[in-house]
């Protein structure tokens, strides 16, 4: 318990949850770092496609992040509508699921839940991208300093809510300055320079064109420079992080994101072309990111390209923090309303929804050793669950304000253009990286749902079944056989036999013998240590009974046995309790086998319905009764 106070923090009880709610911030940093990170990765994602055209590519970038960001104004104008519809939050599934039904719902929430696993996995590999951008030297480590990152951003995350959004504020603040000086810096030049500045740092020479733009080129760029858009719908889903007013401070969080985002996405494309920097190729020698190329023009190699690069590999890394932010949530959700298993709607020590977490750095480690952390390797299965889930939203949306009528006619076309914009760039996503990878997500979506609906299938099943029909009938009660299962006539079995005889006068004991020596021992302690003893004072013993197993099996013997007397007694229960040592500290669980757990879980699966399994613990340094 210590260690995990020290580790973890303190227990939070319940009426502290008011104290872990953030205002905006804390809230751009727990729920912005994705949606601020993306303006390193995604005019980065579309460079890279455009690699082939050489030093051309350049001119067509500009346009490409003009729509994205185009887009990313209808989808704020849009979830600024969703947060103050639904103020507990939710975002997608609880829009569609309420407003197109389940099914949508479903498809909602399973690519928001595929989109959160990939925000996690594509914003450390970028970080660490980043990193072995600045120190080469790095590049055999990528793998093992994104799983290092993974681990340490899912400690902070199990601290709780607002120890995150605490943890990360420095870097995002440092980030978003250093970042934003750079870039009016670039842009003063450029313009003292009349559009051509001359860099501060060379960066490499774009290669030649190997081949001609052509439209589905274009569509490709456009879909990899969508994942700048991934972090938009995050606070609509984190709503109820957020403390009193709840709608103001979560449309103010939104706002900033949005602002900033868009501010450094046209930044960058505005100076990539100023400055003629393109992308080199991921995983080739040479690799520098376009982000550090282009600081490096602006500001040279000095301690303001040190500090920007540093802060930017932080927030790359730190933005998976956004996925830990809202995942568990909307396992949450998914759990309350039996999607998800039960577990998921609990609040751990710290408050937050562990069990959510703990999968989510479960899955997102399997995505890094699978793909080696390499970010160019995920961004195709990137975007395509996110843009599934901005457009089922918008639609659902539309109908809501549809059922309000009346002056809702201005919002309900907002959200019809945002679902007309994010529902084509979903068709040119899915096209244009369906081969790449993008048939991964669209494989998945469905099986979630599948998934889904069996636990739904199962929590109904199981409610069904343990449905009273009726009253409780107490009458005609009989205390049960008991069964204790002894290895030796001690302190452990002493106190399981006492127990046991407080509950029925038909208390049997079991020993399993494993040869004539072990039997003989066995009887000689019985009579001496319990039959005797208990005659002297006018009682009667319980009766012991020695099963023979040659080949030293425990289980199947008692299980036989037992079951041999649930058909000599159809009409009773057979209780069986089960003497087991508790060791005082854990390292001695190391040191005695754990026959009475495997006993119990046999039972269990194989006991039938009318076996009731009960532990009789001894404490290890219990006196004896």
């Amino acid at each position: 318990m210590a260690f995990l106070d020290t580790l973890l923090g303190r227990p939070l009880a319940t009426h502290e949850e008011g104290h872990q709610r953030v205002g905006p911030l804390a809230g751009l940093p727990m729920l912005g770092l994705d949606g601020l990170a993306s303006a390193a990765y995604g005019p980065e994602a579309a460079l890279t496609i455009l690699i082939p055209l050489g030093a051309t590519g350049i001119a067509y970038s500009a346009p490409i992040i003009g729509v994205i960001v185009a887009i990313l104004f209808i989808l704020y104008c849009s979830y600024r509508q969703t947060i103050a519809a639904y103020p507990g939050g939710g975002g997608s599934y609880t829009v569609a699921r309420e407003n197109l039904g389940t099914i949508p719902g479903l498809v909602a929430a399973a690519a928001l839940l595929l989109d959160y696993v990939l925000v996690v996995a594509v914003g450390i590999s970028a970080g660490v991208g980043a990193l072995v951008s600045a120190l080469p030297g790095l590049q055999p480590y990528i793998l093992d300093l994104a799983l290092l990152t993974l681990f340490l951003i899912t400690l902070v995350n199990l601290r709780g809510v607002k120890e995150s959004g605490a943890a990360f504020a420095l870097p995002t603040y440092v980030f978003v300055l250093s970042l934003g000086g750079v870039l009016l810096l670039g842009t003063a030049k450029a313009f003292l320079a009349h559009g051509h500045p001359i860099p501060a740092r060379v960066p490499p020479a774009l290669p030649s064109g190997t081949a001609a733009a052509s439209l589905w080129l274009l569509l490709r760029a456009f879909a990899s420079g969508c994942t700048a858009m991934t972090g938009v719908e995050a606070v609509s889903n984190g709503v109820g992080a957020f403390r009193e007013p709840t709608v103001k401070n979560a449309q103010t969080t939104l706002t900033a994101i949005v602002g900033i985002l868009a501010a450094f996405l046209v930044g960058i494309a505005y100076l990539a072309s100023a400055y003629r920097i393109g992308a080199t190729d991921p995983v080739g020698k040479g690799y520098e990111s376009v982000l550090s190329q282009l600081v490096g023009a602006i500001a040279g190699r000095g301690a303001l390209y040190a500090v920007t690069i540093g802060s930017t590999l932080a927030v790359l890394a730190l933005s998976a923090n956004t996925g830990f932010a809202d995942f568990p949530r909307l396992c949450r959700l998914l759990a309350k309303d039996d999607f998800l298993p039960h577990a998921f709607a609990n609040r751990s020590r710290r408050l937050v929804f562990g069990s959510g977490i703990l999968v989510l750095a479960f899955l997102s480690a399997g995505l890094l050793i699978a793909f080696g952390g390499i970010t160019d390797r995920l961004i195709p299965l990137f975007a395509v669950g996110a843009f599934l889930a901005f457009t089922l939203s918008q639609i659902g949306m539309v109908v809501h304000w549809r059922r309000e009528g009346g002056a809702r006619r201005g919002s309900m076309l907002v959200n019809g253009l945002g679902a007309a914009a994010t529902g084509v760039a979903l068709v040119v996503v899915l096209a244009a990286k369906f081969v790449e990878g993008a048939w991964i997500t669209a494989l998945l979506i469905p099986a979630f749902v599948l998934v889904f609906l069996g636990v739904k299938r199962h929590y109904a099943s199981v409610e069904g079944a343990t449905r009273l029909r009726g009253t409780v009938d107490l009458t005609a009660v009989r205390p049960p056989l008991v069964v204790v299962p002894i290895k030796a006539v001690d302190t452990i079995s002493a106190k399981a036999l006492r127990f046991a005889m407080g509950v029925s006068p038909d208390v049997l004991a079991l020993h399993i013998t494993t040869g004539e020596a072990d039997l003989l021992r066995m009887n000689a302690e019985w009579q001496e240590r319990v039959v005797l003893p208990l005659s002297a004072a006018g009682g009667t013993a319980p009766e012991l009974r020695l099963l023979a197993s040659p080949y030293r099996r425990l289980f199947n013997p008692l299980i036989d046995h037992i079951a041999a007397l649930l058909d000599a007694n159809p009409t009773r229960t057979v209780a069986v309790v089960i003497p087991e040592l508790v060791e005082a500290h854990s390292w001695q669980y190391l040191l005695h086998n754990q026959r009475a757990t495997g006993l119990k879980a046999a039972l269990l699966l194989r006991g039938g319905h009318r076996v009731v399994v009960i532990n009789v613990p001894w404490y290890l340094g219990e006196e004896p009764a």
